[in-house]
């Protein structure tokens, strides 16, 4: 069993990816190797675990994905000498029912691995109060692993010593205290966090991030702090739904999970990269599939990609295609940006999308094919999750999907399909296995 910890806090925006990526860093920097992991279905994030410690990072979700699968993606981490996971939202945030709170949350993860959790606690505007804050969220897990607390935007000496004679109160351990900086911050989008890729600088920030923490942070006791227990029995990964699969990868369509990949890859799928911005047709594959990301940054220059496009229309003809969110988007007519103005798009489903009033769309989905898509067969059950701001405009394609929320509500957002064509607003996580 390779020892972990979770890096939580009360609520997002308080600096955990920040200490997650210092974190990284300066324990990869001292000769350790470091799996890093994200707790729940965030796109971004795993790419700036990897530029920050040199593995891939998995995400790992306690609602989308049955025990099997946790224990398939957790074995990535053989050969490593620590795990470190990021939390999503807060905490104990997830999915909640009668009699249940928190499904899907950090907290289940991290109980469910063994994992003590790290609070990183924003501080501003308080001092001794942070205890309380912090007390509650120790107590609230019944037993939940709890290393202690990481206080962030501390404003002085003074606030730092009364912030800590409250935690001492409480009997709450400190392992570090993080002075307010405001040029830590890593630029945003609405989807969260700008790319990895596109971050003008990355490593040079992450190298900030990590001396930082070395400066501020109790680094041995943090390390010292891990802890595992036998995590779920390993199944399998996802099974690759054709044998060559040809992948549109750039700025543009980014967002696939690295647990799906990887298991395409695996079990001897051959994934051939190819740019739509660059203007490149799709090579010669089995199955073309277009991944979430930011087309509606780039819908002029989609727009204007003819070989693309005339390329994709000619794989279509005989042989599958699918798009999630950002892809599925680009299949369809046309796409209206923030101004108004409306972009051609692949034209293969009558689909059109808007972002001129954003709406955003955000939670887990539950789907019931109504046809087949790629790998999947009519009647399957699938999990996956649905984060995007665009509004349907038009949709005169059949529904692929019935789709309910996490709660069992109907949701709109159906996906559809056209001949060899298919396309869903949700990205797949998991087929569902038992009810």
């Amino acid at each position: 069993m390779i020892p972990g910890l979770m890096i939580s806090a009360p609520a997002s925006g308080t600096g955990k990816t920040t200490v997650m990526l210092g974190l990284l860093r300066a324990l990869a920097d001292d000769g350790l190797t470091v799996q890093p992991f994200k707790s729940g279905p965030d796109y971004i994030d795993p790419a700036f675990h990897r530029a920050a410690c040199g593995r891939d990072s998995f995400n790992l979700d306690t609602w989308a994905m049955d025990g099997p699968l946790l224990g398939a993606i957790a074995a990535q981490a053989a050969g490593a000498d620590v795990i470190i996971a990021e939390g999503s939202m807060g905490l104990y945030d997830g999915v909640a029912r009668a009699g249940q709170a928190g499904r899907g949350s950090s907290a289940e993860l991290a109980a469910l691995m063994g994992w003590p959790v790290v609070l990183v606690i924003d501080v501003s505007g308080q001092a001794q109060s942070a205890a309380a804050t912090a007390m509650g969220f120790a107590a609230y897990g019944r037993g939940l692993p709890f290393a202690g607390v990481i206080l962030n935007r501390v404003a002085s000496p003074r606030h730092e010593r009364l912030t800590r004679l409250g935690m001492e109160v409480a009997g709450l351990p400190v392992l570090g205290a993080l002075p307010r900086r405001g040029d830590l911050t890593l630029p945003e989008r609405h989807l969260g966090l700008v790319q990895a890729v596109e971050h003008p600088d990355l490593d040079a920030a992450i190298t900030g991030y990590a001396a930082f923490l070395r400066e501020h942070v109790d680094l041995a006791t943090i390390r010292d702090a891990a802890r595992a227990v036998a995590p779920p029995a390993a199944g399998s990964l996802p099974h690759p739904p054709a044998q060559r699969i040809a992948m549109a990868q750039d700025a543009a369509f980014s967002f696939a999970y690295p647990h799906v990949l990887t298991g395409w890859r695996a079990a001897g799928a051959e994934i051939i990269p190819f740019s739509p911005l660059a203007d490149e047709p799709p090579p010669d594959a089995d199955l073309v599939w277009l991944p979430g990301g930011y087309p509606e940054l780039h819908a002029g220059k989609l727009a204007a990609a003819d070989r693309f496009r005339a390329g994709l229309a000619f794989h279509a003809q005989s042989r599958p295609v699918h798009g999630e969110c950002g892809g599925y988007m680009a299949l369809g007519q046309g796409l209206i940006d923030a101004s108004g103005t409306r972009h051609r798009m692949a034209g293969l489903l009558g689909l059109v999308t808007c972002y001129e009033k954003r709406r955003m769309h955000l939670g887990y989905r539950r789907a019931g094919l109504i046809a087949p898509m790629p790998g999947q067969v009519t009647g399957a059950q699938l999990a996956g999750h649905e984060f995007h701001y665009s509004t349907i405009i038009d949709q005169p394609d059949p529904p692929l999907a019935r789709v309910t929320d996490a709660e069992g509500n109907p949701v709109a957002e159906t996906g559809s399909y056209r001949g060899h064509v298919t396309g869903t607003f949700f990205h797949l996580i998991a087929p569902i296995t038992a009810a």
